[in-house]
């Protein structure tokens, strides 16, 4: 990606903030979603946001990172990519993330790459076309780590797969968020939701972790300790760093795969980074110098977010054989 940032946007905080919370989105009206509610094979529930009016013969499928939904401002602009290129558009929701609490005694996590599996597999099991992935941050973590661990068996499911501002290495970007700024604004940003959730399943599933212990915790490092990393089978927050990072499986990777990070990312370290020797031949490295995290505004002020959406959509279209575009 031939990514240079505005002048009026300077630096890695500013255009990470300034997108997610100002710029323009999509082309056209506010995207429009028909939502489904699937059961998962524990008893749980997740739910699906379709774009409405979009039926193409390709599919294309947004893993939303932590927090995230389809009204995340890269979903809107990748349903605006979708709309414009007459792609059927769908954004599965990790589990308590559409709005409503889920049953079951766990949420999501950054390498539920069984998650990732189950999911692609009922679209493919419903959708006859080409299928192309993208993740964004912990979503794109889940999604290379699935990608990493299907090897060859992907290409059963899907054509091509991208991550955009993906912490592939967890330990790097975890202790990364909780320091300086990044842990006054980000992670102070993310508990704030992610909290209140938690409490909500205790209270659902009394006894599933310790309460005092909660209401102390700071920064993601003690939340995962806490909650996510016992909740999900690891032992402690290292344990779940380390098993859930796609970096040490990149280069099991055996589809058409783009990781694109930008070197300003505040959240994730440019030297944690994977190089042309962690990545295989399956894996194309975008990393500009600019863009913060899954930010990559472009155009004038106030900006939009399009630019990284036109990039990493035509990628994929292109390494999936996609070559029938419409355009609205």
């Amino acid at each position: 990606m031939n990514y240079t940032s505005p002048l009026w946007l300077p630096g890695g905080h500013l255009q990470t903030i300034w997108p997610a919370l100002y710029a323009r989105r999509a082309h056209g009206p506010r995207p429009q979603f028909r939502r489904e509610r699937w059961d998962t094979p524990d008893g749980d529930f997740i739910d699906v946001d379709w774009l409405q009016g979009a039926t193409g013969q390709a599919l294309l499928v947004l893993f939303h990172g932590l927090e995230g939904s389809s009204q995340s401002h890269y979903a809107q602009a990748f349903a605006g990519f979708g709309r414009q290129h007459g792609l059927a558009y769908a954004v599965p929701h990790f589990r308590g993330c559409s709005g409503e609490l889920n049953r079951a005694p766990r949420a999501y996590h950054s390498g539920d790459w069984q998650e990732i599996d189950w999911i692609l597999r009922t679209l493919r099991s419903r959708f006859a076309g080409p299928i192309v992935a993208v993740g964004i941050s912990l979503g794109g973590n889940a999604l290379m780590r699935w990608a990493g661990e299907q090897g060859a068996a992907a290409a059963e499911v899907v054509n091509a797969v991208a991550s955009v501002s993906s912490p592939l290495d967890l330990a790097a970007g975890g202790h990364a968020i909780g320091q300086g700024f990044n842990r006054q604004v980000y992670t102070r940003m993310f508990l704030r939701s992610m909290k209140p959730k938690a409490y909500a399943k205790l209270a659902q599933h009394p006894g599933l972790f310790d309460a005092e212990a909660m209401r102390s915790a700071r920064d993601l490092y003690a939340f995962d300790n806490i909650f996510t990393a016992p909740l999900h089978g690891f032992r402690n927050t290292e344990d779940y760093w380390a098993r859930a990072s796609a970096k040490p499986h990149l280069h099991s990777i055996r589809i058409p795969a783009l990781a694109l990070n930008a070197l300003n990312d505040p959240f994730v370290p440019a030297g944690s980074l994977p190089r042309s020797t962690d990545a295989g031949k399956w894996l194309t490295l975008w990393q500009p110098s600019h863009g913060g995290h899954v930010g990559f505004a472009g155009g004038r002020w106030p900006g939009h977010v399009r630019p990284m959406p036109e990039a990493v959509g035509a990628w994929l279209l292109q390494a999936a054989g996609i070559q029938e575009l419409r355009h609205g």
